[in-house]
């Protein structure tokens, strides 16, 4: 397995390591994970696509590109992995949970009570693509997220870590409970002129090949 942590900078992107499995990288705010289709804001520009380019090498009937196992929302920023075959993105799509670790950083609004805690609930999206919390059986999905202060005050910086990974779960989760990540204009007050104070933070796996941990940090955002 042939590896390196020379960073390389491509469309908002900085890569950390590379080797013949998977590529880490990290992601800029305003980057999408995968394009949303043409005449869509940010087409050309998703991590899917820059890295399927950087891995073709300039050969354009190259048949090489990436593959997802999973996501950030656009406007998160931070630490993420993708596979280089559809083999390894299988063997982290089945069993993703037991063989990773991720952290993040958020910003939230409001000062919160407790050191400490977790959100459950079962997560669903509605026909306007907004996900929320329901108690109607068999609709929505299970989604934990636990987390702990790291600075309180009126807008406290909190790490979370999720057991679950659905679509924009801490954003739901924190503005459910009345803390909506600061700069969120769709489940918070945000109104454009603040980032989405949400990094992904660490990211620890288990490697596909040498079966060892891996672990990744960034360094903290402006936010925090």
């Amino acid at each position: 397995m042939a590896g390196h942590g020379r960073k390389r900078r491509l469309r908002g992107i900085e890569i950390v390591y590379e080797d013949d499995d998977l590529v880490v990288l990290e992601k800029s705010p305003g980057i999408l994970t995968q394009p949303s289709g043409r005449g869509s804001p940010g087409f050309g520009t998703s991590v899917e696509e820059a890295l399927s380019d950087y891995v073709r090498k300039g050969q354009m009937r190259s048949r090489k590109r990436v593959y997802l196992v999973h996501r950030l929302d656009r406007e998160t920023s931070g630490v993420m992995m993708v596979a280089k075959t559809e083999a390894v993105q299988e063997y982290f799509r089945s069993r993703w949970h037991e063989l990773t670790s991720k952290t993040y950083l958020a910003r939230v609004e409001g000062r919160l009570q407790s050191e400490s805690g977790k959100f459950e609930s079962f997560l669903a999206e509605d026909k306007n693509m907004r996900v929320h919390s329901t108690s109607v059986p068999g609709l929505g999905k299970s989604a934990v997220t636990r987390w702990r202060v790291v600075e309180n005050g009126p807008r406290p910086l909190v790490e979370v870590f999720l057991e679950t990974g659905r679509k924009n779960q801490i954003r739901v989760h924190f503005s459910e409970a009345g803390h909506p990540v600061c700069g969120d204009a769709k489940y918070g007050r945000g109104d454009g002129r603040e980032r989405l104070c949400l990094h992904s933070w660490r990211l620890s796996f288990i490697h596909p090949r040498t079966k060892r941990e891996m672990s990744f940090e960034t360094a903290r955002p402006s936010f925090a």
